[in-house]
């Protein structure tokens, strides 16, 4: 803490003595000044010690003397050091009295303490608190650090520095969302600011704003170096931040907006990564496409997904759309797979999660927002969504998605689902004699293979179709184990001399399979 009037009179070698305003001894000092005007306030910053002789004061007038220590307590000094024995022998009561009234410290210094050695004991008590204050920054520092570096998130981070404010912290995402925050109690507290996180979010950054009043003073900092923040952290305190504290924000700032660039450039070689798995897919290679996915996207690709293209003509709305499907994917543990494709981006994320929820949460607010006449092209961000698919059926996904995008442009709407195009159904078609001929002829060898007791090919077909191509799953429908389901779909090929990595096939010998489902009734 900075000297105050209090440890100034406790100061033995100074023999200081209260003469007014013993209530107000805990004033901070901030500097020590003598001055002989009859009007020093156009030289005061406010806090000093006004260190007086009354060489050039009426002091013993009370008109005169309330107005200047009127001046005195308006200008915000902290107190007055009336040297006795110079010019008068005792403080003049007319000086006291005013003081009195104002509310202005009076110290009486005796003869023989000299200014110069008040203000020595004030300067050194200032750069004691000014050692203390960077000391304690510089440990925070350290600690902050550790913590950023120990890698378990940004939990142990706000934890530490909410000690060092001795108040609260939180960590919020792009979209303004709470990601975490210290205590756990803040959390609630935190969320209220989701709008003051948004507004500053728009602000390049580095930026910063101070919410609350006196008793809940908010500190919001903007994260990131770029054209947009990347995050805010956001610091709670019954008071402004001293300068120790001061060092501990703006350490978390700093490790914050590291951990935040870092993440950017993990996100760049997981995105490339996942470009090359997009590729795979869409040439037909679902296993050459796991096999690079490995732990990363591997989840994404055991259970169905959905594949989505957004394009945008504002660069703000694409940037803040993928932004906020990642924050969503981010907090529920989803992989989600984001290629961008020139002007639009295209995402593999998990059917039913939240990213796609996110996703359609965007477009739904932004159509609410901005009622358009002249279509898609004045509108954000445009997106298509497949339906639900498995890795052996990107290729068609990627087309529904395209088809679903091209309406949502000629609709004037941020978001179509391929099920509003396909709403109704094929199967009342396939009753055809010549479609039921075609499914004859088509499965008629793998029929005659399992009337022969070799293996249920037709049934292991139908399930691994039906579930996307997706071995266990399959595999568990049929209560066999994958790898005697992947020597059915060898033999499968072997005997229709036909590869089931080709989409048309797959579409082909499922509508076969649908056929002879829908003319069975009709035969018993």
């Amino acid at each position: 803490m900075p000297p105050t009037l209090a440890s100034l009179v406790q100061h033995s070698a100074l023999k200081l003595t209260v003469r007014a305003g013993a209530d107000r001894l805990d004033t901070p000092v901030r500097w020590a000044h003598a001055s002989e005007l009859a009007d020093p306030v156009p030289y005061m910053d406010g806090g000093e010690l006004l260190l007086v002789t009354a060489t050039n004061l009426d002091a013993e007038n009370a008109e005169s003397m309330r107005r200047y220590v009127r001046r005195l307590a308006g200008a915000g000094v902290a107190g007055v050091g009336f040297a006795v024995g110079v010019n008068y022998e005792e403080i003049p009561a007319a000086l006291l009295d005013a003081a009195e009234e104002a509310g202005l410290p009076v110290l009486e210094v005796p003869r023989r303490t000299p200014f110069l050695a008040i203000s020595k004991a004030v300067s050194a008590a200032i750069a004691a608190d000014q050692y203390r204050a960077v000391t304690a920054g510089f440990e925070a520092q350290r600690e902050l650090t550790k913590a950023a570096l120990a890698g378990d998130g940004p939990a142990d981070l706000l934890a530490r520095l909410a000690v060092h404010v001795d108040g609260w912290a939180a960590l919020y995402d792009t979209s303004g969302a709470v990601l975490a925050a210290a205590p756990d109690w803040a959390a609630r507290r935190a969320a209220r600011l989701t709008p003051d996180v948004e507004r500053l979010r728009d602000r390049p950054a580095p930026a910063s704003v101070v919410v609350g009043d006196s008793e809940d003073r908010v500190e919001l900092q903007s994260l990131g170096t770029g054209r947009r923040a990347r995050g805010a952290l956001a610091v709670g305190t019954g008071a402004a931040l001293g300068t120790a504290e001061r060092y501990a924000v703006h350490s978390a700032v700093a490790l914050l907006t590291l951990t935040t660039a870092r993440s950017r450039s993990l996100q760049g070689a997981e995105q490339r990564l996942g470009a090359a798995v997009l590729r795979m897919l869409l040439a037909g290679q679902p296993d050459h496409a796991r096999a690079v996915a490995g732990d990363l996207y591997g989840g994404l690709l055991d259970a169905p997904f959905r594949l989505l293209i957004a394009e945008a003509a504002a660069p703000a709305g694409f940037d803040l759309l993928t932004e906020t499907m990642e924050a969503a994917a981010a907090r529920s543990g989803e992989a989600l797979l984001m290629v961008p494709e020139g002007e639009r981006v295209v995402v593999l994320a998990a059917d039913g999660g939240t990213a796609v929820a996110a996703c359609a949460s965007y477009a739904e607010a932004q159509d609410d927002r901005a009622p358009r006449e002249g279509g898609a092209e004045d509108s954000d961000v445009v997106v298509g969504l497949s339906a639900p698919c498995g890795p052996i059926a990107v290729s068609a996904a990627y087309k529904q998605a395209e088809q679903a995008l091209s309406v949502a442009r000629r609709r004037g709407r941020a978001l179509v689902e391929h099920e509003e195009l396909a709403a109704g159904s094929v199967l009342p078609l396939l009753a055809d004699d010549a479609v039921r001929a075609f499914a004859d002829g088509m499965l008629r060898a793998l029929y005659e293979h399992d009337a022969k007791g070799r293996g249920d090919l037709v049934a292991s077909l139908r399930a691994w179709l039906s579930r996307h191509g997706q071995w266990d799953a399959a595999a568990a429908d049929l209560g066999v184990h994958r790898h005697t389901l992947r020597y059915r779909m060898r033999r499968v090929e072997e005997i229709l001399g036909r590869s089931l990595d080709d989409p048309d096939v797959r579409m082909e010998l499922w509508l076969a399979l649908k056929a002879t489902e829908a003319a069975a009734p009709a035969e018993n």
